[in-house]
């Protein structure tokens, strides 16, 4: 049973000026893992980018924020993007989905969690 959906786009600028801004925004927002992954790719902005919307999608399908490093995504060897999140006992799923997207200009993200 479908428990929460959650959907976010957001501009790619918008991550690279914080990340070019604010020193510390990757570590208050991204895991290790999402911030090494991101940071082999040729525009580690866009693929941050699409972290951050999936973190925000996962947020609006639980409906309630939780610390931003206990979500991340982390891609399996085909590919496909997971969700990880830690701590997920008692948050009322028992299993989430993850889409993303990006384009040059923006990323999105959505989420559906089945209980």
């Amino acid at each position: 049973m479908i428990v929460g959906v959650g959907i976010d786009l957001i501009e790619v600028e918008r991550v690279k000026k914080a990340l070019d801004e604010h020193p510390r925004f990757s570590d208050r927002v991204f895991t290790p893992e999402e911030v090494r992954y991101s940071s082999g790719k040729k525009n580690t902005a866009q693929h941050l980018a699409a972290r951050f919307a999936a973190k925000e999608a996962f947020f609006k399908a639980l409906g309630r924020r939780i610390p931003w490093t206990d979500v991340g995504v982390v891609n399996l060897d085909s590919g496909r993007p997971v969700l990880e999140v830690k701590n997920a006992e008692g948050l009322g799923f028992l299993k989430a989905h993850v889409s993303l997207s990006h384009l040059k200009a923006y990323a999105q993200a959505a989420v559906v969690l089945e209980k």
